[in-house]
């Protein structure tokens, strides 16, 4: 089943003011058969260490499996980040940048966004480890949002360096997004 979701309004907003982003990505499709759009995230992609309170948070950190289609004309990279708005006491945390994506592979799959390689480049998450980190709210919470999010760009699939964070992802895209989409998963303890 390919989702196809507008982004929630913080993640748009941010995308448009890299400039030229649009809200409504027409015809862009993304999609994962590991958790459905609005569903439940699964412990398998949930962070396989604990939380700042020692918990363990129960996963076993694979990141999940992700595929677009309908990309829009001229896109030469992709952009995925995933943002959990609740984390934080509402700050928001950042749990996945990568990029540098070649659009035509057509998907990551499951686990190719742990570490680097696999025609992935990792940016630094909230714990400043150039990997994915899967979710592991605090215990008691209601299930927290988690948005996954896939920016089509203008940019060669080797134009920025390893190691950026969400925020300098979003300075380096600045002038050259092309579209956006989302899904968002469940996740909680």
């Amino acid at each position: 089943m390919i989702l196809t979701r507008h982004l929630c309004a913080p993640v748009a907003g941010a995308l448009l003011l890299l400039g030229g982003a649009t809200a409504h990505a027409a015809g862009m499709q993304i999609s994962s058969t590991s958790f459905a759009d609005a569903g439940t995230i699964a412990s398998r992609y949930a962070n396989d260490g604990a939380d700042s309170g020692g918990a363990a948070c129960g996963g076993k950190g694979v990141s999940p499996q992700l595929s677009w289609a309908n990309l829009p004309a001229g896109t030469r990279s992709l952009a995925i980040m995933m943002w959990d708005p609740d984390g934080a006491g509402g700050m928001g945390v950042s749990h996945w940048v990568a990029y540098n994506v070649a659009p035509e592979r057509g998907q990551l799959k499951e686990g190719d966004g742990k570490g680097g390689g696999h025609g992935i480049t990792l940016g630094k998450n909230v714990g400043d480890e150039a990997a994915y980190r899967g979710p592991c709210p605090t215990v008691g919470d209601l299930p927290h949002h988690y948005t996954i999010t896939v920016i089509a760009t203008r940019l060669e699939p080797d134009a920025l360096p390893p190691g950026l964070t969400r925020d300098e992802l979003f300075a380096a895209l600045k002038g050259h997004t092309l579209s956006a989409m989302s899904i968002v998963g469940r996740y909680g303890r």
